[in-house]
């Protein structure tokens, strides 16, 4: 706690608040002497309030800045790995080469799903869309593992874990292949997590498939950078769900519906069908105006950030994953992929996008890769889904691990005052 203090004045009654420091951040009131008082604090969308305690992630949007446990993700995505990044939000700490050996074996060990997770597949229709089908068998994972529901239990907790990281990108891929009527691929365990999942994706049991190193790299840094972001809605969601004592297969299944939403995690899916309702290179400079006109409801997708005001910190190392992925597929003259290009330079030259910060962020170019690699729109948000999974867990975790309470968000009521009932006859 601070040294700090607050006080409140309520109709001539002074209420005084505690204020706590984090190590990094503003500090923050805490209002819970309010509620004994008569009153509540009022803050839509809680973007003012701080709902938990955290040591995994740190964000400045005003400096661009993202941490994890202290490391700058830009240092983490040039240097590390994803699942070495898995395994500094799960224990808050870089393992050295035999944790980190240790915990990779064990996810690839976890990477199968129950045969019968086959059979539940079946259960849906072959158009319906990937995020429904996620939220389905990520939450079914707890009818088969009964062995880890224990959620005041460590150990289960730390397996869990593994699992649901392990499992995620062969669900995933499972989903892709239902979608388009081909046969699920088995992990092969001596693969990376990222060549893994792209064997899973587009392998197929007729021929040996090799999967190329410069994409198996660039999936690796989507899941990086997608990997936790803080207290954002999905995250506050799994934190929410698991406050009532739910099982962590139910919170991630919870944090995968939130993602759903287009405000989170469709921003990448809306950038394609941007680059497609522009359709051709020659009509850039219209959409360009057209985004530059307040009364016109077009919006640019994958530009500027609600929470970076400066920049998005993921962007550049993103850009430079895009550049290698179009260059390795030969995709540079692409039209949709023109488009994009295109949209890239004005945004990093117009004094419209300049004055505004209107960069491109990471949803613009992560939807560039995928597109590239051959991946459907509809997967985007799934990707997205399998990259976030540690920083959920890790967070549902961290709050399982301490003393926390059931989250009981207040409201402020405007509907009608307490009123007698009128028979039906009468009214």
């Amino acid at each position: 706690m601070s040294d700090k203090k607050a006080s409140l004045s309520i109709d001539g009654k002074t209420l005084d608040l505690k204020v706590h420091s984090g190590t990094i951040g503003p500090d923050v009131i805490e209002v819970s002497a309010l509620t004994g008082n008569g009153y509540f604090t009022y803050d839509p969308g809680f973007v003012s309030t701080a709902a938990c305690e955290s040591k995994i992630t740190y964000i400045d949007g005003d400096k661009g800045v993202l941490l994890h446990g202290g490391y700058p993700i830009e240092q983490l995505a040039e240097q590390s790995d994803y699942l070495e990044t898995c395994y500094l939000l799960l224990y808050g700490a870089l393992p050295n080469a035999t944790q980190k050996e240790t915990f990779v074996n064990k996810v690839r060990m976890h990477t199968m799903v129950n045969d019968q997770m086959s059979t539940f597949f079946k259960g849906f229709r072959r158009d319906a869309h990937p995020m429904a089908i996620m939220c389905g068998v990520v939450g079914a994972l707890s009818a088969f593992y009964h062995d880890s529901l224990d959620i005041t239990d460590e150990k289960h907790r730390e397996i869990s874990a593994i699992r649901l990281i392990a499992k995620m990108p062969t669900l995933a891929a499972m989903t892709y292949k239902y979608t388009i009527g081909q046969p699920f691929m088995y992990p092969q365990n001596h693969l990376s997590y990222a060549e893994n999942f792209l064997h899973m994706m587009f392998g197929n049991p007729c021929e040996q498939d090799k999967v190329n190193p410069v994409l198996a790299k660039a999936m690796d840094k989507i899941f990086l950078l997608h990997a936790d972001h803080e207290q954002n809605a999905s995250t506050s969601t799994v934190r929410l769900a698991g406050s009532t004592g739910a099982n962590p297969f139910a919170c991630i299944s919870a944090g995968i519906a939130a993602l759903w939403g287009p405000s989170h995690g469709g921003a990448n899916e809306a950038v394609l069908d941007m680059l497609n309702e522009i359709g051709d290179a020659s009509r850039i400079d219209e959409f360009v105006a057209k985004a530059k006109d307040k009364d016109d409801p077009f919006r640019l997708m994958g530009f500027g950030h609600r929470v970076y005001k400066n920049f998005d910190p993921r962007a550049k190392v993103m850009k430079q994953a895009a550049d290698e992925v179009l260059a390795e597929l030969g995709l540079e003259n692409d039209p949709l992929l023109i488009i994009a290009k295109r949209l890239e330079q004005i945004a990093l030259e117009d004094e419209y996008f300049i004055e505004r910060k209107l960069y491109p962020n990471v949803d613009f170019y992560s939807g560039i890769i995928l597109k590239a690699i051959g991946i459907p729109t509809s997967m985007f948000t799934v990707i997205f889904a399998l990259g976030r999974t540690p920083g959920w867990i890790a967070h549902w975790n961290e709050m399982i691990s301490g003393s926390y309470r059931i989250g009981r968000p207040r409201q402020l009521y405007t509907g009608p005052a307490q009123r007698d009932f009128v028979p039906l006859d009468k009214r």
